[in-house]
């Protein structure tokens, strides 16, 4: 975008919105907009609902900052608002979100590019509930949600399949689990960060990644060298096969057991969380950026035609 003049640009912090991961959304677009707030940005936060054209249109930005999660926001769908408006935006644009946000086309886009993704199927909820439909264990989770929002892991252990809530969509994504390690790796521009370790007691969901002592994050992870460069690698190589751009991060799972051959890409999140939890500030942290001046790159990366 080149935001080089004197004046630092106005910028509207989108935030909230009407998605699964509304609250997460709030944090993440507060914790933003103070930091740029702190670096002498004029910001607007715009809590979306269905007046958004019309929000965006009287506080006339000159940059927006997507801080938006899950359906709506990161799935394509305001960034096509933004193109049509004409208003320089961050991080991806409407087709990488898309892609990103559908878990099954995401990894056959993975697959093409030679990337390691986890044996997985789309089937009815109804179905799920009924019988088992791959061997356990395994993940249930919508196919278009993030943030371990209504994700279900069936363990051997368990008697008979899943009884999913009444809110999990009608089709939902079966995945394979693959036991070990969760790891996880930002790409910011062209450049892979570092690789954190994150480790809980228990499966890593919602309240795991959200909530303060939910889980503990190695950063940089203490793992064998080989793997840490391959989730540097696989990390930059989704972000480029989804033609994403600004920041995205990239999750996986390693079964230590089987070596390289174990490491498994599970998505790539193209809006990733900024909130004092949040793995993707954490890692920039590490390799020297403040959090202020990766939200200010950010901005300075927005444009249109994403």
């Amino acid at each position: 975008m080149g935001l080089s003049s004197r004046t630092p640009p106005r910028v509207a912090v989108l935030l909230g919105g009407p998605s699964a991961e509304r609250e997460v959304s709030l944090s993440t677009g507060r914790a933003c907009a103070a930091a740029l707030r702190d670096r002498s940005f004029e910001v607007i936060e715009v809590d979306c609902g269905p007046d958004l054209c019309a929000d965006l249109g009287a506080a006339q930005p000159d940059v927006v900052l997507n801080c938006l999660h899950g359906r709506w926001g990161e799935d394509g769908c305001v960034q096509g608002l933004l193109e049509w408006m004409g208003l320089p935006y961050t991080h991806s644009g409407v087709l990488a979100s898309a892609l990103a946000m559908d878990k099954q086309r995401s990894k056959e886009v993975f697959r093409a590019a030679g990337l390691p993704v986890v044996e997985s199927l789309i089937v009815s909820a109804a179905t799920v509930r009924g019988s088992h439909v791959m061997d356990p264990p395994y993940v249930v989770k919508p196919n278009n949600e993030g943030s371990s929002v209504g994700v279900y892991l069936v363990e051997i252990e368990n008697n008979g399949p899943p009884q999913l809530d009444d809110a999990m969509p009608a089709e939902v994504m079966v995945e394979k689990f693959i036991p070990g390690r969760e790891l996880t790796t930002t790409v910011m521009g062209e450049r892979a960060l570092t690789v954190t370790d994150i480790q809980t007691t228990g499966w890593y969901d919602y309240d795991a990644k959200y909530k303060a002592g939910g889980s503990t994050h190695v950063v940089p992870a203490d793992i064998p060298h080989e793997i840490f460069e391959l989730c540097m690698d696989y990390a930059l190589r989704a972000h480029n096969a989804l033609g994403c751009r600004g920041v995205s991060r990239t999750d996986f799972r390693w079964d230590e057991s089987k070596g390289a051959a174990g490491l498994f890409l599970l998505e790539t999140n193209t809006q990733p969380g900024m909130t004092p939890t949040s793995l993707s500030p954490e890692q920039a942290q590490a390799v020297g950026i403040s959090f202020g001046e990766l939200c200010a790159w950010m901005v300075e990366d927005a444009s249109c035609n994403r």
